[in-house]
């Protein structure tokens, strides 16, 4: 890539993390979050989603809406991975749990907060091709493995967060259990022709959990292991 390339995609990614700053403003009655915190903005302005999504849908890279990435599978919406990492409240230092590795791009912006960032992803093609390009960009503190993301990652567990980036008809058990307690699990909940909500669940010290709608999403569907 050029340097003038190279200065465009810098130019889209500013206008993107502009519009994404302009959804938080729209939806805070909602979220209860004004505006992106630092750490994530920062993120957002980081990473280069073109090199994480196919080459037919780079001209697009920086538009703040789902794209395609084959399997019946996207690429999370910007504003989405932006309010999914600020609820998380991620400081620095934490170990996550990424359900749905898709593109990789979701992971990528918490390997800039989180000191270790473990990723799920059930088709074998799209986790392979989100590892090398991921690796490619220089993320040491990722790990992906193909597998049931219904499931978790019991031997990584427990983690400070957790986030699922494909809607689920209920929230699995399996997630719950894996979360530290204090830990925060962000998940879009509904099944069928149900309205997707996205959720944030907080698990208490007693080991009980607070549950609150965030606002309504529309998610593909998260795949369960055969």
């Amino acid at each position: 890539m050029d340097e003038t390339q190279s200065q465009d995609f810098a130019a889209q990614r500013a206008r993107m993390v502009a519009e994404v700053d302009a959804m938080y403003a729209e939806t805070r009655s909602e979220t209860g979050l004004a505006a992106m915190s630092a750490p994530v903005r920062k993120a957002l302005s980081k990473v280069e989603r073109h090199r994480l999504i196919p080459a037919t849908q780079l001209g697009a890279a920086y538009r703040n809406h789902p794209l395609p990435i084959g399997g019946g599978q996207t690429i999370s919406q910007p504003y989405i991975v932006a309010l999914s990492t600020d609820l998380m409240n991620l400081q620095g230092g934490e170990t996550v749990l990424d359900i749905g590795t898709g593109s990789g791009y979701q992971a990528a912006v918490l390997a800039e907060i989180a000191s270790r960032v473990f990723s799920i992803e059930i088709i074998p093609s799209l986790g392979e091709e989100a590892r090398k390009r991921l690796e490619a960009l220089g993320y040491g503190n990722i790990e992906i493995k193909i597998g049931d993301g219904y499931k978790g990652w019991p031997e990584k567990a427990p983690f400070d967060a957790i986030v699922v980036t494909a809607a689920a008809p209920k929230v699995p058990q399996a997630l719950l259990d894996q979360l530290k307690p204090g830990g925060r699990l962000v998940i879009p909940v509904g099944g069928g022709w149900e309205t997707q909500y996205l959720k944030l669940i907080t698990k208490r010290a007693d080991g009980g959990f607070d549950e609150k709608r965030v606002l309504p999403v529309r998610f593909v569907p998260l795949v369960p292991g055969k």
